[in-house]
């Protein structure tokens, strides 16, 4: 059978004519919406303000000893809590201990009797604190500038927010702390204390906040990564909605719901208040008893005929053997 050219054109129309009228039946099909019936229920919202900080010492205090000399002994280990007036350390003077050196070779009395007669000097701990740093071991030489350990009054995170947040932040706001070394454990903190002076960290300017925790874990190490959550606002036990089930338009709050099986659903004005990331309070237009709809985009297997194939493919899309 000889197929004139214009009888071609003519098949070549068809063709694709009713292929594009099956992909648009196809398209069409996949963009069916979801439908959810949800109730108003009563719960929590917190609304967080999050920054990220490390573990630092509030107070970092250097014991440096008086003298230029030796260490002799050390009697506290890194983690140790010292008290206000405690000996952490014995040093002798660079003259004891070029005397006791010189006694080593004349033997043990010689060695006594100037131990005796030259008392070494005593490390002492000005404040009450953990040793968060041991820096030198017994036998080391040491000047005046030269610390021996250095000691932490608790340990605390240095928060830093972003100057858009800070407005909302007060002294004696609780906190929520997690380590980047341990993500599962919550410390439960405090606000402590606002910088007044701005930092600019990567052309951002940010405020540092002093996190105070509750009680200080023992899981807590100088200079770990912590994130940082500070309670801005909170509602409990309030009526709520997830947040997709709202409409906003201008000053006005609706939602979509279905009265008295009613077919299609009807748009009502409520009254909102506070909303978090999940949810948002309702303070009036709606019971608990009341059905809200919420409708989600969703993605459905494009319709099919009746041999699950494309019409326009030869023996309904199926290979020949």
């Amino acid at each position: 059978m000889n197929i004139k050219p214009w009888q071609g054109f003519l098949i070549a129309v068809f063709f694709f004519a009713g292929f594009g009228i099956w992909k648009l039946s196809t398209t069409r099909e996949a963009k069916k919406t979801i439908v959810e019936h949800v109730k108003p229920s009563r719960g929590d919202i917190e609304v967080f303000i999050t920054a990220t900080g490390s573990v630092q010492p509030q107070n970092r205090l250097e014991m440096k000893p008086s003298i230029n000399g030796r260490v002799e002994d050390i009697l506290v280990r890194e983690g140790d809590r010292v008290q206000e007036g405690q000996i952490v350390a014995w040093l002798s003077s660079t003259e004891r201990a070029a005397l006791l050196d010189a006694a080593r070779s004349k033997g043990a009395e010689t060695i006594q009797y100037w131990e005796e007669a030259y008392k070494p000097t005593p490390l002492i701990a000005p404040i009450e604190g953990d040793v968060i740093v041991r820096v030198v071991e017994p036998g080391q030489t040491v000047t005046s500038n030269d610390p021996v350990v250095v000691l932490s009054d608790r340990l605390i995170i240095k928060a830093q927010v972003d100057e858009t947040d800070i407005g909302h932040v007060q002294p004696g706001q609780k906190a929520v702390v997690t380590l980047d070394a341990y993500p599962r454990e919550e410390v439960i903190a405090r606000v402590d204390h606002i910088s007044y002076e701005s930092k600019l960290v990567n052309n951002v300017t940010i405020y540092e906040v002093d996190i105070l925790p509750q009680e200080v874990p023992k899981i807590f190490r100088s200079g770990m990564t912590a994130n940082v959550n500070i309670l801005q606002d909170s509602r409990y036990n309030v009526l709520r909605l997830p947040v997709n089930a709202v409409r906003r338009e201008k000053e006005e709050v609706f939602v979509s719901i279905k009265e008295n099986g009613r077919n299609p659903p009807r748009l009502r004005k409520i009254e909102t208040g506070l909303m978090d990331e999940d949810y948002i309070e309702i303070t009036g237009g709606l019971k608990e008893q009341d059905t809200v709809i919420i409708e989600k985009a969703g993605v459905n297997l494009p319709k099919k005929n009746a041999s699950g194939s494309n019409p326009f493919m030869p023996m309904g899309g199926q290979r020949r053997r």
